[in-house]
């Protein structure tokens, strides 16, 4: 790396001209969570250089996946310690007679606020219908690749190390056929190769597509439950470059599921990663890691599957969080109008209980169709927050529901302490703007320590949107983690924080959201303490601690090295 910055003060030695932290100093203690002064997002798509449009290739003749959307994600694939831009794209069904090509979008960071459209030279232009896209170091040599699931076949792109990518989906043994949607890497068995879960949707083509309608000789979208269900695909990392299926061995065998989000945390703190999946009408799932290479299903038995009726919900996006700084994760799923968030609290070892009405999401989102959604501490307190993308999937729905429009506004909780949650939508003017949002991901795109927003439309165009939020004197801590006995980026890592008498805990993982891979770097708001301390324990079963850590700085990990690098 050529990043590293030397931190000159009593506090820090060099090493090798990288600056190491050492031991110093006390931080101030955090006080009792108080609103942002204000809460600025500003749209910043035009000045940053994005000119990316998502096609749905839709022609009027209402096919399903028309309605979707499609995902984005932050990832650094050239390794320069800036964030860049991928964006899913479209590409023509039936019908749709535009004959320019239709390709995803590679943007890179240029360091100063803006991107530079790198798609061709990348070797990304290639046209297939794109849902979600997941990123990650796969094969552990040290840049990141990237998989794409798509109506048809997925797609692997190998990070030659040089700014180019090679798609070898075929030979890896991942290029699975159907209609993917979000996809998430993790080290299941625990060996140092990360494996891949790819979510399906339902069983559609254009030779199957059915006739819908909400009036008589009006065709109209069809609702999921008129298509039969895919299995989820679990695929395990040879460690040779090749995958092999192992979705029916492993217990993930399910052909009744729509998946449309997936998420990846150790809940039941035993070592192994588990899985959670948001479908669609059908019952969400939890796939509890048995740590034999089998996971069990218990979404039912612990009760985030579905309504408090027993009736499943229509589950878009997913994400986790410990929002009450007790070492619990939340889960937090996105479904449709009229049915409301849910945020499933852990109440026991294997136990989850809806509270999203008590704890101020659920009356709020009633009305709206949540997508990409994602916990994220945009005020850097030390709670974590929750921003989720709308938008209806029926462009005629005010012909059948008098209060429900397609465009609809983002929502923004803000964590007032203890896991309770604050509607701030409307202090944020840019929030207040109705959109058919789908893929959401937040990023520190800037690097200015905190976490800005990245979100597509469907069949609209791409936004980054700057978070400006002012924040009486908050701090923040940026982790890299680097495994060497473990996966080389760490996926099912631990990590807890302690700064200012809070203690925050998360994980390092990718998936969640909707179709979307978020900011790899973990980002933790310190609020007003100025140190913290750390505690990492890695999928090897490693734990490494680290004291003195100043705040607003960005840090880099080394399984089995006991010094941080202070990278900025």
């Amino acid at each position: 790396m050529t990043w590293y910055r030397t931190v000159v003060g009593s506090c820090w030695v060099t090493l090798a001209g990288a600056a190491v932290l050492s031991a110093c100093g006390q931080g101030k203690p955090a006080s009792p969570p108080q609103p942002p002064t204000t809460i600025v997002f500003r749209d910043v798509t035009r000045q940053a250089g994005f000119a990316f449009r998502h096609i749905h290739g839709g022609s009027g003749r209402k096919y399903m996946p028309e309605t979707m959307g499609s995902g984005v994600a932050f990832l650094d694939y050239d390794g320069d310690g800036w964030l860049d831009v991928f964006l899913v794209n479209g590409a023509p069904l039936p019908g749709y007679s535009d004959p320019q090509p239709l390709y995803p979008a590679l943007y890179r960071n240029k360091g100063d606020g803006t991107f530079e459209e790198v798609t061709a030279q990348a070797g990304l232009a290639e046209q297939n219908y794109g849902m979600g896209v997941s990123c990650a170091d796969y094969d552990n040599d040290g840049d990141v690749d990237i998989y794409l699931t798509a109506l048809g076949r997925n797609r692997l792109y190998r990070n030659r190390g040089d700014g180019t990518f090679d798609e070898i989906g075929e030979v890896a043994g991942v290029a699975h056929r159907g209609w993917g949607t979000s996809a998430a890497w993790l080290d299941y068995d625990r060996d140092g190769w990360l494996d891949l879960f790819v979510g399906n949707y339902v069983s559609w083509t254009p030779g199957s597509d059915k006739y819908c309608s909400h009036a008589p000789g009006v065709k109209s979208y069809c609702t999921p439950q008129v298509y039969n269900g895919a299995t989820s695909v679990l695929y395990r990392n040879r460690g040779d470059g090749t995958f092999a299926d192992v979705t029916r061995p492993a217990g993930i065998l399910t052909p009744s599921a729509k998946a449309l989000g997936v998420a990846v945390w150790d809940y039941d703190g035993d070592g192994w990663p588990d899985i959670a999946v948001a479908n669609d009408t059908e019952p969400d799932q939890l796939f509890r890691n048995n740590g034999d290479g089998t996971f069990t299903e218990i979404g039912i038995r612990a009760g985030m599957a579905l309504d408090e009726r027993g009736q499943a919900k229509g589950g878009m996006g997913i994400d986790n969080a410990d929002i009450e700084n007790t070492g619990q994760a939340a889960i937090l799923i996105s479904n449709y109008s009229l049915e409301a968030l849910g945020l499933y609290r852990q109440t026991g070892p294997l136990l989850f209980t809806d509270v999203a009405f008590q704890r101020g999401v659920g009356e709020p989102s009633v009305e709206a169709v949540g997508f990409g959604l994602f916990f994220f501490d945009f005020d850097l307190d030390g709670w974590k927050d929750i921003f989720v993308a709308n938008g209806h999937v029926d462009d005629e729905v005010d012909r059948y529901q008098t209060s429900i429009r397609y465009a609809q506004p983002a929502h923004l909780f803000w964590n007032t302490g203890g896991g309770q949650f604050r509607d701030v939508s409307g202090d944020a003017d840019l929030l207040t703007r109705p959109l058919v949002a789908r893929g959401a991901a937040w990023g520190d795109y800037d690097n200015d320590g905190d976490p800005d927003i990245l979100l597509s439309t469907n069949n609209g165009p791409a936004y980054l949107w700057r978070n400006d939020t002012e924040s009486a004197d908050h701090h923040w801590l940026r982790i890299i983690l680097r495994g060497t006995q473990s996966n080389r980026d760490a996926m099912g890592t631990k990590l807890v924080v302690k700064a200012g008498g809070l203690t925050q805990v998360d994980y390092r993982r990718s998936g969640s959201s909707y179709l979307s891979c978020s900011d790899p770097r973990l980002l933790f708001g310190l609020g007003r303490a100025t140190e913290a301390r750390l505690e990492v324990t890695w999928p090897s079963g490693r734990t490494q601690h680290f004291g003195g850590l100043l705040a607003d700085r960005t840090l880099l990990i080394t399984e089995g090295q006991d010094e941080a690098v202070v990278l900025r």
